[in-house]
């Protein structure tokens, strides 16, 4: 059985997160690491920004954090990698949720389509389905 989104507690939860499935839109934000970007870092830094999970890394201000993921991300591709390099991009990757199991521990889901807006109620919360169902049959 998944896990309930809504399980009863006594301190606050946050999530689940709705991300766009069209992605992130806008300018992509400048390089937040010093000195420039190789070409490799620059071009991972703006396909990265593309993604659903961009919506979510800006608005937490993971610039930094992403940053530090491409970097790691084009050393890692390198033949000359090594193991801890190759687990650090694992675990970055992990954080930043990159991977179908790391945006489940986020609770973050990516939306189907742009009509993203009808999973949500007017307040932000996200709708029962069963209601909704009900609501349609009659």
């Amino acid at each position: 059985m998944p896990p309930s989104f809504n399980p009863r507690r006594r301190n606050a939860r946050t999530g689940p997160l709705a991300l766009p499935a069209a992605g992130r839109k806008g300018p992509v934000p400048v390089w937040p690491l010093e000195g420039k970007p190789l070409p490799a870092e620059s071009a991972a830094w703006k396909q990265l920004w593309a993604t659903p999970q961009a919506v979510a890394w800006e608005s937490l201000g993971w610039f930094r954090t992403v940053g530090r993921y491409c970097r790691a991300m084009v050393a890692a591709e390198s033949p000359s990698a090594t193991p801890p390099l190759l687990g650090q991009v694992t675990a970055l990757e992990d954080r930043l949720g990159l991977t179908p199991k790391a945006m489940r521990l986020l609770l973050w889901t990516i939306g189907s389509d742009d009509s993203d807006a009808d999973l949500e109620s007017d307040d932000g919360k996200v709708l029962d389905i069963r209601a909704r169902i009900k609501a349609v049959d009659q």
